[in-house]
């Protein structure tokens, strides 16, 4: 078990981080994975490499955190530095915030347009967006090949920026 964890740990730990960008979040999810697998080893059936199999629990802990927590809006941890140095930086942390809290914004308007897309293209465009994961390891951890992966993300796109650009001349008509 000792070896399972030492040869995989930085994978699962990594594949955490890309998708929340949250380093405590990702060690604490990476430990749970761990905790879950060691637990339902009897489970594991080899029809995938140990590593995929880690990530699909990982990516289930994730996504039932962000479920759990969706509601709660990320605070920025202050700085410990002197105040004068604050008040030096204060323009740029304000500028760097307002980018941050924009993004966030547009990310969780994409987010809830993706809720509106069957099941399976939905968990394509997460594993692709969130995760940067190849098609060819979507297809292994959802169990497909590559290439309905890519099929299933292109759609999703296109349904994406079709409702998208609907939405944008809604906008512009009632102006």
């Amino acid at each position: 078990m000792e070896e399972l964890y030492a040869q995989n740990v930085k994978i699962v730990y990594y594949f955490l981080y890309k998708r929340c960008q949250n380093p405590q979040l990702a060690e604490d999810l990476t430990q749970e994975t761990f905790l879950q697998a060691f637990q339902s080893m009897d489970r594991f059936d080899g029809s995938c490499k140990i590593s995929v199999w880690l990530c699909q629990i990982a990516r289930h802990l994730l996504y039932r955190h962000l479920e759990k927590h969706k509601h709660e809006i990320p605070m920025e941890p202050e700085s410990e530095s002197d105040p004068k140095s604050r008040m030096s930086s204060q323009p740029l942390a304000e500028d760097t915030t307002w980018k941050q809290t924009v993004t966030h914004i547009e990310l969780i308007d994409v987010l809830k347009e993706m809720q509106k897309l069957p099941a399976n293209m939905r968990e394509v465009m997460y594993l692709r967006i969130t995760g940067e994961l190849s098609f060819k390891e979507i297809g292994q951890i959802l169990g497909r090949s590559e290439n309905w992966a890519r099929v299933n993300f292109y759609r999703g796109k296109e349904l994406l920026l079709k409702g998208r650009m609907k939405h944008e001349s809604h906008k512009t008509d009632k102006l």
